[in-house]
């Protein structure tokens, strides 16, 4: 499992997530990718590609998790 540092920041829209961590090339790519179905949050698939996580949520993208932290 990855951890991604949220840095004091309250939020990160899912799709700059993915791109963050490198999961996508692109934030469009990344809005795509939301938009089929293809990437779940705390277990369910999200479909929003702004909607927002926090501290806590677990992102699972291609077989990959991703939890968010704030150190």
């Amino acid at each position: 499992m990855t951890e991604f540092d949220l840095q004091g920041h309250e939020f990160i829209e899912l799709h700059n997530l993915l791109k963050c961590v490198g999961l996508c090339h692109s934030g469009g790519t990344a809005k795509m990718l939301i938009a089929e179905g293809l990437v779940r949050v705390d277990g369910d698939v999200e479909l929003r590609k702004r909607c927002k996580v926090r501290k806590g949520q677990i992102i699972e993208f291609k077989g990959k998790k991703i939890t968010l932290v704030d150190r």
